[in-house]
């Protein structure tokens, strides 16, 4: 497991082992300058073999400290430097205003407002990192000295062409917690963005949320020699490999998964869920359809077995057998009466232990409509809206998450998602690049394909509803709902990043045998 912090346990981190003695501030300070300027000639090698210009602009914070180092390090290295500071020196921390007084010693600091980026190759943003708590107010020439040269660089070109920028912990315009971008920043000429961002110890949730990894663009991970971690941290979603060998030859030791299909014509997406059940692992699948809509099923399943359903009586009936344990409804199957009677069905069962359920797309909606019907979800239910959904199920919170936010730590799409699997009683994946899985504990974890994990194609009618089988066909299994959705979530990605462009929705399922092998499965 991957964690990843939030500032203040970061920062909790850090004076936790200043206190034990085990490392000084000082000390700190000086292996996280080391690590960055490290990782950007790892970045970019050219700039270790020749003298080059680079500007670093620090802050008032223990941020603008470590770029004190880098600054330093770097004119040692024989390069011309030059450093603004945002702030005034009197002001910083202890150790930021050595830091900084050993620059002093080796060359000028100006205020901000004067930066000059011509012909830097580099520029070291060391303002805020994860110290940002308020707006930051971009002088008119700093912000358009920036949009000038991201402009003629990497955002529009495509070419990475000098001057370099990196970020420090985090780009200084972001909270280190959601991801966003303040918003009067924004209005002082926001997102300034970065091509490297060079973090410590552990990513930061930020670095996976909201505006995070477009700006920061590319994250390194550098080790400055702590240890600790908080205990109740996010996490990146991780398959359970173990979970997803077959060791059993019997196919009804892997689960019975029953997926709720729509009418005529709106079949599609209960066939792409099952589909992706079955391929997931699922021993048996079921597609429970309506009457008008069992020719075309009938037509399109072969290994995926079919039976007629009617209605909320007949649904009752094929879940009374005790082979099926995981059902699946809402990919395709409208929103009216019968439908509600259906869902109302499922999820009171008969009065017998529920079933692990996953509530997707019209399910959603039937659920924001009826509040008795939300009010009898259980702790094994999966919700997983798209922003869309989750707005009609939960429009408070989502109100919340919308609102500008003007000060750090800003309202994030992990609190967000934690607060409604609280109100659900159960586990909610709120789908996006960004996925964020959470359990009513509090336990989350975030599915981001971002960065070198990114998967544009996705973004394709249906395999959201592919996802919905996949977690489907891994409670089935016998996967714990939080785990279910985590290793389903996961495994979405990989799919669609093994198959690559011009990926569609059928092909997510067809994926997965090569995405097992590639796990040793």
């Amino acid at each position: 497991m991957t964690e990843l912090l939030t500032a203040a346990q970061m920062r909790a981190i850090e004076e936790a082992a200043i206190a034990s003695g085990e490392v000084t501030g000082l000390e700190l300070m000086e292996r996280a300058g080391k690590g960055v300027v490290e990782a950007i000639f790892e970045e970019w090698p050219e700039l270790r073999v020749t003298s080059h210009r680079a500007v670093v602009l620090c802050g008032p914070g223990n941020n603008g400290g470590d770029g004190f180092v880098v600054a330093r390090l770097l004119k040692d290295w024989g390069w011309e430097v030059e450093v603004f500071l945002y702030g005034a020196p009197e002001k910083m921390p202890p150790d930021a205003r050595l830091n900084y007084e050993r620059w002093v010693a080796m060359g000028e600091v100006r205020g901000l407002p004067n930066a000059d980026f011509d012909k830097a190759d580099l520029v070291v943003d060391a303002i805020f990192g994860i110290g940002l708590s308020r707006a930051f107010e971009v002088p008119a020439a700093l912000n358009q000295e920036f949009h000038h040269f991201m402009a003629d660089g990497y955002w529009w070109t495509g070419k990475l062409q000098p001057p370099y920028i990196v970020a420090l912990d985090v780009v200084s315009e972001v909270d280190a917690d959601s991801g966003r971008v303040l918003e009067a920043s924004r209005e002082f000429g926001g997102e300034m963005g970065a091509h490297l961002t060079v973090t410590f110890h552990r990513p930061k949730v930020g670095h996976y949320l909201s505006d995070g990894p477009q700006l920061c663009s590319k994250l390194a991970v550098v080790d400055i020699g702590l240890e600790a971690v908080p205990k109740d941290v996010v996490a990146h979603a991780r398959p359970h490999l173990a979970m997803l060998a077959k060791r059993s030859a019997h196919k009804y030791s892997h689960g019975h998964a029953l997926i709720v299909s729509g009418d005529h014509g709106r079949s599609g997406a209960a066939r792409l869920a099952a589909r992706g059940a079955l391929r997931i692992g699922a021993g048996v699948v079921t597609v429970a359809s309506p009457p008008d809509a069992m020719a075309e099923n009938a037509a399109r399943l072969d290994a995926i077995m079919l039976r007629e359903v009617s209605g909320a009586e007949d649904l009752a009936k094929v879940m009374a057998d005790k082979r099926i344990n995981a059902l699946c409804l809402g990919p395709g199957i409208g929103t009216g009466g019968r439908e509600a009677g259906v869902l109302e069905a499922a999820l009171a069962n008969g009065g017998v232990e529920p079933h692990p359920t996953v509530l997707d797309a019209d399910a959603l909606t039937i659920l924001s409509q009826r509040p008795d019907l939300f009010a009898a979800l259980h702790e094994a239910c999966v919700l997983t809206p798209h922003a869309g959904e989750f707005a009609r199920l939960f429009p408070d919170v989502a109100a919340k998450l919308h609102a500008p936010a003007t000060k750090g730590p800003a309202y994030s799409k992990v609190d967000a998602t934690r607060e409604a699997a609280a109100r659900a009683g159960c586990v909610v994946l709120f789908k996006g690049p960004d996925t964020v899985i959470a359990d009513p504990s509090g336990r989350a974890a975030i599915n981001a394909a971002v960065y070198d994990r990114a998967a544009p194609w996705l973004a394709t009618a249906g395999s959201g509803d592919v996802l919905a089988g996949f977690i489907t066909g891994l409670l089935a299994r016998g996967f714990a709902p939080f785990d279910a959705a985590c290793t389903g979530a996961w495994l979405h990605v990989e799919c669609a990043r093994s198959f690559g462009p011009g990926l569609i929705a059928e092909d997510l399922p067809e994926e997965l045998p090569k995405v097992f092998r590639a796990l040793g499965l």
